[in-house]
């Protein structure tokens, strides 16, 4: 699925401020490998259903068999071999004897405890690769984890290693044979070593999704084959909220255009960036925060949320507004299936302006069928002018004001919104008080 940095930005996939950030709830790696590999993951969502589907089936199964998972590979153990392959060291004895090992530790004291301690995690990360490969190697493994772990069958079977198979771990093993093993490592294995990091870091990030999935009671989303875009979810919530409200979207071919209208702080940012975000994290293959989801395969997802001025260009608001509207038309108009999300179209204009823009942008967008638009307005008077279109679908927040205060149910309603209450809001916070006073 494309997808591009604003849009990433707009559903907050990654941010500066780590905690705000889809990636970073969902990051429960276990290794800093891991962590860099899943982030190439969320930055590259799937393009297929058999691809989504892989990854779904290669989560499940490693859930299915999690306590098997080998709890000898550790990050720190992993930055240590990384650090054994970096370092400058007197040669280390291929086949030493007894002797020449007392030698060694004796003559070249600092590289020795450099070494010993390096061959105790490369020792414990091969007998780890083998205990996986042994594990989760099997007739009804998913074919992604599959093919690397056919891999890591062919990189560990070495003549090498026959004598990881006799011993627990690396303190019963002589010193010669550790001697002889860091050398086997370092200077006729470093490739296939590095090539097995590499593996073990993508077996970690779908590890550490599969984490996600239960410690936040994800569910797989269902992909369906369909020639028009369809989405279809129950229980739809945001992942970064802390009390989230849940809604059920439906979207397809026939009512594909859903107007969106509610007074300020009624939940529809909240609403677009959670249909966002399920979309997204559905085309990594990771599980979504809902009770149900079925969907088709996107092929891109854009967003017009959080538009800027560019000072440095000259750019207005407005002016960045219309540039992102022009690519948004742009694209969908290829005949592909995208899902758009648009909030609050043309704020940096005179509101009959707004109006004007508006409805121009959204009459052309009705026109076309194969993908699915959510837009948010503050603009509700042109509602009236778009309910003709047979594919609009109009929904609401509700607001209720008791006793001059404000609540908000974040419940979608049918039909267009009618709240008007910024002056409301301006009174509560005490501006207008302070304006008066001065």
């Amino acid at each position: 699925m494309e997808i591009d940095k604003t849009t990433l930005t707009d559903l907050s996939i990654f941010n500066t401020e780590e905690e705000y950030s889809v990636f970073s709830k969902l990051n429960l790696c276990t290794t800093t490998s891991g962590r860099e590999r899943l982030q190439y993951n969320f930055a590259h969502p799937l393009k297929s259903r058999a691809a989504i589907q892989g990854v779904q089936s290669t989560i499940q199964f490693i859930l299915a068999h999690q306590q098997h998972w080998p709890q000898q590979i550790s990050n720190g153990g992993l930055l240590m071999i990384d650090k054994f392959f970096s370092a400058t060291i007197d040669e280390i004895p291929a086949q030493p004897s007894t002797a020449g090992a007392m030698a060694y530790k004796l003559f070249h004291g600092p590289d020795f405890s450099l070494v010993k301690y390096s061959a105790l995690h490369c020792f414990d990360f091969i007998k780890g690769m083998q205990q996986m490969q042994e594990t989760y190697l099997r007739v009804d493994t998913p074919s992604p984890l599959k093919q690397l772990l056919e891999q890591v069958k062919k990189s560990i079977s070495k003549e090498q290693f026959s004598f990881l198979a006799k011993h627990k771990t690396i303190a019963t093993v002589g010193l010669p044979e550790q001697l002889s093993f860091a050398h086997y490592i370092r200077y006729q294995y470093k490739l296939h070593m590095l090539e097995l990091m590499d593996i073990y870091a993508q077996l970690d990030a779908w590890y550490g999704m599969g984490q996600a999935v239960i410690t936040y009671q994800l569910v797989f989303p269902e992909f369906i084959e369909s020639q028009a875009p369809v989405m279809n979810t129950v229980g739809l919530y945001h992942l970064l909220l802390p009390t989230p409200v849940s809604y059920d979207v439906t979207l397809d071919q026939s009512s594909n255009f859903l107007f969106l209208t509610g007074a300020n702080m009624a939940g529809k940012s909240t609403f677009i960036k959670s249909v966002g975000t399920a979309v997204f994290l559905a085309h990594i293959g990771m599980g979504v925060p809902a009770k149900q989801m079925q969907l088709t395969v996107f092929d891109g997802l854009l967003s017009n949320i959080n538009v800027v001025d560019n000072l440095v260009k000259g750019e207005s608001y407005f002016y960045n507004e219309v540039q992102r509207i022009k690519a948004t038309v742009t694209k969908v108009n290829d005949g592909r299936k995208w899902l758009i999300l648009i909030d609050e179209l043309f704020k940096g204009t005179n509101v009959q302006d707004a109006m004007k823009c508006s409805t121009e942008v959204i009459e052309g967008l009705l026109k076309i069928k194969n993908s699915l638009f959510i837009l948010s307005t503050h603009l509700y008077e042109i509602g009236d002018s778009l309910k003709h279109y047979s594919n609009i679908n109009f929904k609401y927040f509700e607001t209720a004001v008791v006793d001059d205060q404000l609540q908000f149910s974040y419940h979608l309603k049918e039909g267009i919104s009618n709240d008007r209450l910024g002056y409301l809001i301006l009174k509560k916070e005490g501006v207008v008080d302070l304006l008066r006073k001065i």
